[in-house]
C-alpha cells in the first residue's frame, strides 16, 4: 500500500504547478511563499534546539497557540517551527508576533521533499496535530530518530473505517507515534485499534484559551453595534451565507434595526458572497474599522482573519457554519468562551462530544431548516440568557487540559532535549 501511496503522491507532485496556479487564482495560495511547499524555504533555521508542530489549517493551529505561548518562555528551546497547508492558517501565526516561532508551508509529501525538509530543519521533536498522517514524512523522521507525537489527536468513525481497509499500513504508521494525546475517548479507542501504543486522553485542547486574546473593536463600531439588534453567522461556507441572508430578510420584518454579521471561513470568498447576497437586495458593508457605515446596512461582512473573538465579545447570538453542509461543523468552543448562544446545523460530526457538552449546559441549539432558525433567533432576541456559569466552567476545564498536556510535553522535552 505504501508503494501505491508513493505513486499517487508523485502524480500530485507532477500536477502541482497546475494546482498551485489554480489556487493562486482562487486566492488560496501565497504568490511569494508557495515555493515553501517545494522546500524552497523563506526562513533560516538558526542554531540550537527546534520543536516542530504541524496542523492542516486554522482550527488545528489555533488549538496549539496556548501551548506555543508556554514554550516561547522555555529557555531550552531556540526555535519553534509551525507548518500548515493553508494560507489562512499562516496569517494566524503572523498576527501573533511570536519571538521564537516561525511559520512555513508543509511540503508535498514525496520521499525526496520530506527528506529535504527534515535535513534542513533538523527538529528535536515533531508534533502532528489532530489527524495529520503523512507516510513519507513519518518514515524519514523515523530514519533520523526524531520522535513523532500526535497532539489533540482526532480519529472520526469515517477515518477509522478507511484506515481499517489497510491494516498493515495503519499499524506501521500509527505504531511510529512515541506519544498520542487524544481529543476524545472515541479517538483514543480508535487509535489503539489502529496500532498506536502510548495513548492518553486528558480532554480536547480546544477548550484551552490563548493568554494574549485581544478585543479589537473601536468605539465607533461599539456605538454602531449597540444601536442594532445583532446576530453573527461565523465560519460560514458556500451556500450558508445565502441561507443567512434569507433569515435576515425575514427577521427584519419584525426587527427594523437588525444587523447580521457574517464571518466567512475563507475570506477569499468575500466577493462571491457579496454577489450572492446582492441578489436578495441587501445593503452590505465590508469590515474597514475607520469607514463610516450606512445606518441602513443589513449585512456586515468581516473580510480578515483573526477577528472572531472581537465580534463574539459584542454579539452573543452566533450561528456556526460548516454545519448545514456536509462538512462536519466548526469548533464551537471559541464563541462559548465568550458566553454566546450557539446555533448550528445537523452536520457536526467533527465536534460531537463538544456539542453534547454545550447542549447539556443549554448553550447550543440544533436547526435543520429556515423556520427553526427564525424561531430560535426570535426567542433569543426577546430573552436574556445568562451564560456566566458555563463560561467559568469552560475556562476551568481548558486550564486543566492545558496544564496536563503541557506536563506531558515537558516530560518529552526532558527526555529528548
Amino acid at each position: 500500500m505504501l508503494s501505491i501511496y508513493r505513486i499517487l503522491i508523485s502524480l500530485v507532485f507532477i500536477l502541482s504547478p497546475l494546482i498551485i496556479i489554480y489556487r493562486i487564482i482562487k486566492k488560496k495560495e501565497d504568490i511569494k511563499r508557495f515555493k515553501e511547499k517545494f522546500c524552497f524555504f523563506s526562513k533560516k533555521r538558526g542554531q540550537g534546539k527546534l520543536l516542530w508542530f504541524h496542523g492542516a489549517s486554522v482550527g488545528e493551529i489555533k488549538s496549539i497557540i496556548p501551548i506555543i505561548e508556554k514554550l516561547e518562555q522555555d529557555k531550552r528551546i531556540n526555535k519553534i517551527l509551525v507548518t500548515s497547508n493553508t494560507l489562512s492558517s499562516s496569517k494566524i501565526i503572523d498576527q501573533l508576533k511570536f519571538k521564537k516561532t516561525i511559520h512555513q508551508f508543509f511540503p508535498i509529501d514525496t520521499y525526496f521533499l520530506s527528506k529535504k525538509f527534515i535535513d534542513y530543519w533538523k527538529p528535536s521533536l515533531a508534533f502532528f496535530i489532530d489527524s495529520e498522517i503523512w507516510p513519507n514524512m513519518f518514515l524519514n523522521l523515523e530514519k533520523k530518530n526524531i520522535p513523532i507525537n500526535l497532539l489533540n489527536g482526532r480519529i472520526t468513525k469515517g477515518t477509522f473505517s478507511n484506515w481499517r481497509l489497510v491494516p498493515r499500513l495503519s499499524k506501521e504508521l500509527f505504531g511510529k507515534f512515541k506519544l498520542c494525546l487524544c481529543s476524545s475517548n472515541e479517538s483514543k479507542r480508535f487509535l489503539i485499534k489502529l496500532g498506536a501504543r502510548k495513548v492518553k486522553f486528558f480532554g480536547n485542547l480546544k477548550f484551552s484559551q490563548s493568554e494574549t486574546d485581544k478585543i479589537e473593536i473601536n468605539n465607533y463600531l461599539k456605538k454602531y453595534f449597540n444601536l442594532k439588534k445583532t446576530w453573527c453567522a461565523s465560519s460560514t461556507h458556500e451556500t450558508e451565507e445565502y441561507f443567512c441572508g434569507k433569515i435576515h430578510k425575514e427577521l427584519k420584518k419584525k426587527y427594523k434595526n437588525l444587523l447580521t454579521i457574517i464571518i466567512p471561513r475563507h475570506v477569499e470568498r468575500v466577493d462571491s458572497i457579496i454577489s450572492e447576497l446582492k441578489k436578495l437586495n441587501l445593503i452590505i458593508h465590508t469590515h474597514l474599522p475607520k469607514k463610516k457605515i450606512n445606518k441602513n446596512t443589513d449585512i456586515y461582512i468581516v473580510n480578515s482573519y483573526g477577528k472572531t473573538k472581537s465580534f463574539y465579545n459584542y454579539c452573543k447570538n452566533v450561528f456556526l457554519g460548516g454545519s448545514l453542509i456536509n462538512h462536519g461543523g466548526q469548533n464551537p468552543l471559541e464563541p462559548a468562551r465568550y458566553g454566546c448562544n450557539i446555533i448550528h446545523g445537523p452536520n457536526v460530526d467533527n465536534f460531537n462530544e463538544i456539542y453534547k457538552f454545550l447542549n447539556q449546559n443549554k448553550m447550543s441549539k440544533n436547526i435543520s431548516n429556515q423556520n427553526e432558525m427564525l424561531n430560535i433567533l426570535d426567542n433569543l432576541f426577546t430573552k436574556k440568557i445568562s451564560t456566566k456559569k458555563i463560561q467559568k466552567k469552560i475556562n476551568i476545564i481548558g486550564k486543566n487540559i492545558l496544564k496536563t498536556t503541557y506536563q506531558e510535553i515537558n516530560l518529552l522535552l526532558k527526555n529528548e532535549i
